[in-house]
């Protein structure tokens, strides 16, 4: 998968109101560069948010679409 269709799925993903870490976005899409998948999408315009998170003595970024985008872009649907 090139990385605009990367981009895309994960676009799609965060839309629908989901979260995503780098372990899931090389699960689901495999993407092995989660963060520079989101400065894409936030320079094509994206409104995503970066919440740092630790889970067994591990540091990683979570991100997901701003709460507002996510209800406009439902709204359009």
């Amino acid at each position: 998968m090139n990385k605009n269709s990367q981009n895309a799925c994960i676009a799609i993903w965060l839309k629908q109101g989901n979260t995503i870490t780098p372990l899931e976005a090389m699960q689901k899409f495999g993407c092995f560069r989660l963060g520079a998948r989101i400065a894409d999408l936030r320079k094509a315009g994206y409104n995503i948010e970066t919440k740092m998170v630790e889970r067994n003595g591990k540091r990683f970024a979570q991100y997901k679409l701003n709460a507002i985008d996510v209800k406009v872009w439902a709204d359009e649907v």
